[in-house]
């Protein structure tokens, strides 16, 4: 018999084995261990979750110390010379340490030395210059010279060689490295693998900058697991984002999980849906109850609040004791008239968006943190708290910010996500029990963006507008 309970509304906050080796094959990069929350500070809706996650899976990492990865700590030269050598060694050897454990000697004060050694031997041209800096926190421009030639071509081809040689010669694209840029071939060599896409629509790179320890997994991941790497995604358009996208399309799509049992899997089955433009989630646990599927419908929502520009923020599900469960998402709001009302959102999210550039308040020479600025100074001057909205008030969805200029916060962070991710830009939601906002990486660094907290009367619009994830922390009182 099926069963049946009403929506809920979103309230949570998220929380090996051995393979024979084959001498000098991409068949040794297999994921020998299974990530289950070893790294305190790597929660699932961290922008690095499926890097670190994968990271640690491909045994390529054990975090800084104890239990912590370590995930807005510059990496230093040496480690970035670790990490190259492990990724040779499980290619050559199938062992990560097998390669680099060969040239340890005595006395050494560094143990980046015997990776050093180790990728010398293997005549990986490092710049000497490097030795000396063993100890210092690496720019990115160091990074990809360390990382462009630990593979061979056959283990690393080129995918989008076209794509890279054409918006580099037009000045289109990647206009921060130049060939006066200390190696400016190795970082374009990475493009044109995958490795990299660079920060905003023009493919931004910044050499010169520090490279965080996130930053590095995600470079790293994409070495060695192919479904990591990532596509171009510059445009010579004035205005790149076409007239007819839809809002499935802004999702970067998941991996399909019948069962999902952790909240990554959870998270990667509700983008597979939405990016499918569907609302229904069906699953298959080998039995259920009510607590159990309770559990995860409240997992559920949880994952798909993470995408409030979708305006989905209720569920119900159906499930039979057998272990079929059916989940169908909603909106509090609207229930029959949300896909128009999506579509609507969508329209005039354009709408905004064309004319702001028209204006010349967007310009091509913007970085992602000013473009992120010009939205939220757009979004506090055009919209107003609705102080009087209740449960199923429409200012509950982004449509209402954009069409009635009323908004409470899951309406402000889905209107304002919206409007980043037309520009590229990769945005998420935050959330405690009463209240959400929008975690976005800007030119390569992670930020929370409060946009109703800066149209309120909390404080200055300044204070809440790129605040580091420490200081969210602090001013949103999450521990």
């Amino acid at each position: 018999m099926k069963k049946r309970f009403p929506a809920l509304l979103l309230a949570l906050c998220l929380l090996s084995g051995s393979a024979l080796a084959i001498k000098d094959s991409t068949e040794n990069f297999i994921r020998t261990k299974t990530y289950a929350g070893q790294f305190s500070d790597l929660k699932p809706d961290s922008v690095f979750f499926d890097n670190v996650s994968a990271l640690y899976e491909y045994g390529l990492s054990v975090g800084t110390s104890g239990s912590v990865y370590g995930l807005t700590d510059p990496l230093t030269v040496g480690q970035a010379v670790i990490f190259a050598g492990r990724i040779r060694s499980l290619y050559r050897t199938g062992d990560p340490e097998a390669g680099p454990g060969q040239f340890g000697r005595k006395g050494d004060l560094s143990t980046a030395m015997r990776y050093l050694r180790y990728l010398r031997a293997e005549a990986i041209p490092l710049d000497s210059a490097l030795e000396p800096l063993l100890d210092r926190p690496a720019t990115r421009a160091q990074m990809a010279h360390i990382l462009a030639s630990v593979l061979p071509e056959e283990a690393l081809p080129g995918i989008h060689d076209a794509a890279v040689t054409e918006g580099y010669a037009t000045h289109r694209a990647i206009t921060d490295v130049t060939e006066y840029t200390s190696y400016y071939r190795d970082i374009l060599a990475l493009y044109r693998k995958g490795i990299c896409m660079g920060s905003d629509r023009r493919g931004s790179f910044h050499p010169g900058s520090l490279i965080t320890r996130g930053a590095a997994a995600a470079m790293l991941t994409r070495m060695v697991d192919p479904a990591l790497r990532v596509a171009p995604a510059w445009s010579a358009d004035a205005v790149p984002a076409p007239a007819g996208v839809t809002l499935s399309q802004l999702v970067e799509p998941g991996r399909y999980a019948a069962a999902p049992a952790t909240p990554a899997e959870m998270d990667s089955s509700v983008r597979f849906m939405l990016a499918a433009g569907s609302n229904q989630l069906k699953l298959n646990y080998p039995s259920l109850t009510s607590d159990s599927a309770r559990k995860v419908l409240k997992d559920a929502l949880s994952a798909v609040k993470q995408y409030s520009e979708q305006s989905y923020n209720s569920a119900a599900c159906t499930y039979t004791a057998q272990g079929s469960m059916t989940i169908t998402f909603s909106s509090t709001a609207v229930q029959k008239e949300l896909p128009a009302y999506r579509q609507a959102t969508m329209d005039a999210a354009l709408s905004v968006r064309q004319k702001l550039w028209q204006e010349g308040r967007l310009t091509s020479s913007m970085s992602q943190w000013e473009i992120a600025r010009v939205y939220y100074d757009w979004i506090c001057e055009n919209c107003t708290y609705d102080s009087a909205a209740n449960e199923t008030a429409l200012s509950h969805l982004p449509y209402s910010l954009f069409h009635k200029g009323l908004a409470v916060c899951d309406g402000y962070t889905g209107a304002y996500n919206l409007l980043l991710k037309l520009e590229g830009i990769q945005c998420g939601s935050r959330f405690s029990s009463d209240h959400i906002w929008t975690s976005a990486v800007l030119d390569g660094t992670e930020y929370h963006i409060d946009t109703t907290w800066g149209d309120g009367a909390r404080g200055s619009r300044e204070t809440y507008f790129a605040m580091t994830p420490a200081q969210s922390r602090l001013y949103h009182g999450i521990s």
